[in-house]
């Protein structure tokens, strides 16, 4: 219990991870056609636009991977106090995140490029207090 107290904005971040990432997974997952289709005509105009299928699906990947660490995170650092899994949690989510922004940029939908900013912002911080 004094693991929980102790680590309660780590814990939260690690949760936003785990919602944020294992959702957007998985929802890639169960609805790929949709996305995908969304996606083709998202990236219609720029030079991703015959690699969209491609790059769901390694972003898909990513994110689940993101999400299952982000609970090895959550439960080992209630359990004994350990970062390891929500350092790496949080350090590949900024790495995906960093990919979604290129995405938007390329696609010029700078509305989406600056959404996925107060995200980044959320889990650098996370990396931060769980690297101090």
């Amino acid at each position: 219990m004094e693991n929980i107290s102790n680590n309660i904005p780590e814990l939260l971040i690690l949760v936003f991870i785990l919602i944020t990432f294992l959702q957007s997974g998985l929802d890639k997952l169960f609805d790929w056609k949709g996305n995908v289709g969304w996606l083709k005509s998202h990236f219609g105009e720029t030079f991703l636009k015959g690699t969209v299928p491609l790059l769901v699906g390694v972003i898909m990947i990513i994110e689940i991977i993101t999400g299952i660490l982000a609970i090895a995170g959550i439960y080992t650092l209630a359990a004994n106090n350990s970062t390891t899994f929500g350092l790496s949690a949080a350090v590949l989510g900024a790495v995906t995140l960093l990919m979604l922004l290129f995405g938007q940029r390329v696609a010029k939908d700078y509305a989406g490029a600056f959404t996925i900013t107060g995200y980044f912002m959320v889990v650098i911080f996370g990396i931060y207090l769980l690297t101090t």
